[in-house]
């Protein structure tokens, strides 16, 4: 524990108090390598960023690897404040790098306490790693080659998983939503959902899943035999001051290669996409 909170402060300070970072400059950048407690065992990232773009790859080393960059938002033809009178603004030399990170039982938590610059990441992370990752502005999230429990979202970008194994519930609302796994877990339940965008989704041909599906204003496409429920849907009655709602559930409902653990497709403009992998 006194090693981890050491190494802790190690790295944000390296991070935050770099000399060599001036606010002149138009861009500020910083490489950390974080050393795992048990490099044997598998670890978590927790990533959350205010705005920036966030991309992981998956390697076969044992550490993480953080590249991280900003682009100053010092510019000349930016109004000055009227009571200022002339006077010049100061501004600390990092402050468009001003992010955290800390390790501490193979857990590394990164945050960004910046908010007027996008800070953008690229994160070399273990093969197998268990990721909790979001950002809200000015940038997409991107997973490469990732073997684990993967938990993303956003807001104002899109969200690409690439050759990943295991699981993922990923969640963004103004843009597109694509993953490719390579293997599923399908013991654990899955969701993608975005409001404005396609999901895009390709699964092994060989995967065993129950999938629950709804487009309000797009279409559903796949090339798997989806064994459709064609039940009647299923309307429900609610009340409220007196008044009564009845509800009718649109979702198509289905199994492939017989069943298994459930995944949940959901957005309101755009089309969803189910594919077999080739």
């Amino acid at each position: 524990m006194k090693t981890n909170s050491i190494l802790s402060l190690a790295l944000s300070t390296a991070l935050t108090l770099s000399p060599i970072m001036l606010w002149a400059q138009t861009e500020s950048k910083e490489t950390l390598t974080i050393p795992l407690t048990d490099p044997a065992k598998p670890g978590t990232l927790n990533v959350g960023l205010i705005a920036g773009s966030i991309h992981i790859t998956g390697t076969t080393g044992n550490q993480v690897i953080i590249d991280a960059s900003a682009k100053n938002e010092e510019k000349k033809d930016k109004p000055s404040d009227a009571q200022a009178g002339g006077m010049k603004r100061i501004s600390p030399g990092n402050a468009a790098l001003d992010i955290t990170v800390t390790e501490q039982n193979n857990t590394v938590k990164v945050n960004s306490r910046a908010s007027m610059n996008a800070v953008n990441l690229n994160i070399k992370v273990p093969q197998k790693f268990t990721l909790v990752v979001s950002t809200i502005n000015e940038g997409d999230i991107t997973v490469e080659n990732v073997d684990g429990e993967l938990e993303i979202k956003n807001v104002n970008g899109d969200i690409k998983l690439t050759n990943v194994s295991g699981s993922a519930v990923a969640n963004t609302i103004n843009g597109t939503l694509k993953a490719v796994f390579k293997t599923v877990n399908t013991t654990s339940p899955m969701a993608f959902s975005t409001l404005n965008g396609n999901v895009d989704i390709t699964l092994p041909g060989t995967a065993k899943f129950d999938v629950k599906i709804k487009s309000d204003r797009g279409e559903i496409y796949s090339d798997f035999d989806v064994d459709v429920d064609k039940s009647q849907p299923q309307a429900t009655r609610s009340a409220k001051d007196g008044m009564y709602k009845v509800s009718i559930e649109d979702w198509v409902k289905g199994k492939v290669n017989g069943g298994g653990g459930e995944i949940m497709m959901k957005n309101m403009n755009g089309n969803i996409y189910v594919r077999k992998a080739k």
